[in-house]
C-alpha cells in the first residue's frame, strides 16, 4: 500500500488507456466506473454488494453532506469512510453541479455562491475554500475544485465567463488544498461546447500541475457528437501523465467510447436511477421491465451472469415487482444494472491490455444492436 496519490499508465491501445490510481487506501483500476453514492449511501445498495461488485471508488457529494448530516458531523463522527463503512477511496464531488440544479435563489459572484437548501430553504455559502475545507472534514480521497457549471445551449460570453471564474476558483481550491500526501486535488475543464475555450481551460489548468483533471459540464443536455467531439478537443491538452475523469456520464455507449478518445474515470446516476424505474441494463442493451412482454417470461436477464440479481429472478417476477412498486424490484435492477456497469468496465481494462479494444467495442455494440431475443413459446 502507498502512502501517497499516483497513477500509472500500465497499457495503451490507440488512446485508451489502462492504468492504475495508487492511494493510502486501495488502487483504483482504471478506466474504471464509480458508483454514485451521493449523500453516504449508494441508493438500494450495500456497500459491501458494491465492492463485491468490483467497485475500487465511491463518489459523494458536497451540496447533499454539507446539508444533512453535515460535514462537521460527519467528521465527529470519524469521516465519511467510517460513517458509511466504506474503507476504500472516495471521491468528492465540489457540489457546483448541485448548486446549479437543485438550489434555489442561487446568487453567484466572485467570492462564491449563496443559495437556499432544496431540503428546507436555509442559506447556505459555499466558496473555493469552504469546499475544500468541507471535503476534508468528510477525509475523501480526491477531491473537486469548486466550478460553475452552466446549462447548454448558451451564448459564448456567458461560457467564457463561467470558464474564467472556474479557473480563478481553481487556483483558489489548489491553494486551500496544499499538500496532502496520499491526497490528490482535481482541477474542472469547463468551456461549453466551444473547442477553443475549452482548450483554453486545459491549458490554464494544466499549467496548475495538478494531480488530475476532469472535464465538467458535459452530459448535460447535449448529444454524444458533440461530447466526443469535445473529448477530442480537450484531451490531447491535457498532461498524459494524469488521470482523466469524464464527470456524470454515462451511457454504457458513452464509456466505451470516451474510453477509445482517453478518459480513465467515470461516474453517473445512471445505473442507479433506471434500475429504480425498472429499467436494466444488460449484454443485450437496455430491458424495460414494465413492458408486459416480461409477465410470462421465466427467464433470467442473464443466465451467465455472477450476479444474483441478473441470474438467479425470473423476468417475469422482475416484471411483477417493478408494476406492483415493490422496492425489492428496485433494488435487484439496481444490482444488476451496476453489476453490468462493472463487468463492462473489467472487459474495457481486458481489452485494451490484450490491445484489441476496438474489436471489443465492435463485439458490445453489436450485442446491443442484436437485443435480447424473445422468449420462445411454450
Amino acid at each position: 500500500m502507498t502512502e501517497r496519490f499516483s497513477f500509472s499508465l500500465l497499457a495503451t491501445d490507440g488512446r485508451a488507456r489502462r492504468g492504475e490510481i495508487a492511494m493510502p487506501r486501495g488502487i483504483v483500476r482504471t478506466p474504471a466506473f464509480m458508483p454514485v453514492g451521493t449523500a453516504g449511501t449508494v441508493k438500494a445498495m450495500y456497500l459491501d454488494q458494491v465492492r463485491d461488485l468490483g467497485a475500487d471508488i465511491i463518489l459523494g457529494n458536497v451540496y447533499h453532506l454539507m446539508l444533512r448530516p453535515g460535514a462537521e458531523r460527519v467528521a465527529r463522527l470519524g469521516g465519511l469512510h467510517d460513517f458509511a463503512r466504506w474503507p476504500h477511496p472516495i471521491l468528492t464531488d465540489s457540489g457546483g453541479f448541485q448548486v446549479m440544479s437543485l438550489a434555489e435563489l442561487r446568487k453567484l459572484d466572485e467570492t462564491g455562491v449563496t443559495f437556499r437548501s432544496h431540503v428546507d430553504g436555509s442559506v447556505h455559502s459555499l466558496t473555493p475554500e469552504r469546499s475544500i475545507e468541507i471535503q476534508g472534514l468528510l477525509d475523501s480521497d480526491i477531491q473537486m475544485q469548486l466550478d460553475e457549471c452552466i446549462r447548454l445551449p448558451a451564448e459564448r460570453a456567458e461560457i467564457e465567463r463561467a470558464m474564467e471564474l472556474s479557473l480563478r476558483w481553481a487556483e483558489r481550491c489548489r491553494v486551500a488544498f496544499g499538500d496532502q500526501p496520499g491526497k490528490a486535488m482535481f482541477g474542472i475543464v469547463q468551456g461549453g461546447d466551444l473547442a477553443d475555450l475549452r482548450q483554453r481551460s486545459a491549458e490554464r489548468l494544466a499549467a496548475m500541475d495538478l494531480k488530475g483533471y476532469a472535464v465538467g459540464g458535459l452530459a448535460v443536455g447535449e448529444p454524444q457528437e458533440v461530447m466526443l467531439a469535445i473529448l477530442d478537443e480537450t484531451l490531447p491538452v491535457l498532461p498524459q501523465e494524469k488521470p482523466r475523469y469524464l464527470m456524470g456520464v454515462g451511457t454504457p455507449d458513452d464509456i466505451i467510447k470516451s474510453v477509445a478518445r482517453g478518459i480513465d474515470m467515470f461516474d453517473c446516476v445512471m445505473p442507479t436511477r433506471a434500475g429504480r424505474h425498472g429499467l436494466a441494463y444488460t449484454r443485450f442493451g437496455k430491458i424495460n421491465l414494465k413492458n408486459a412482454r416480461h409477465a410470462d417470461d421465466p427467464r433470467p436477464l442473464d443466465e451467465t451472469s455472477d450476479c444474483p440479481a441478473a441470474r438467479d429472478y425470473s423476468r417475469a417476477y422482475l416484471h411483477h415487482l417493478v408494476k406492483t412498486n415493490e422496492s425489492l424490484g428496485g433494488m435487484l435492477l439496481t444490482w444488476n444494472n451496476l453489476a453490468y456497469y462493472q463487468q463492462l468496465m473489467a472487459g474495457i481494462r481486458a481489452a485494451i491490455e490484450a490491445k484489441r479494444y476496438d474489436a471489443f467495442c465492435a463485439e458490445v455494440t453489436e450485442a446491443w444492436a442484436k437485443g435480447d431475443m424473445p422468449a420462445l413459446a411454450g
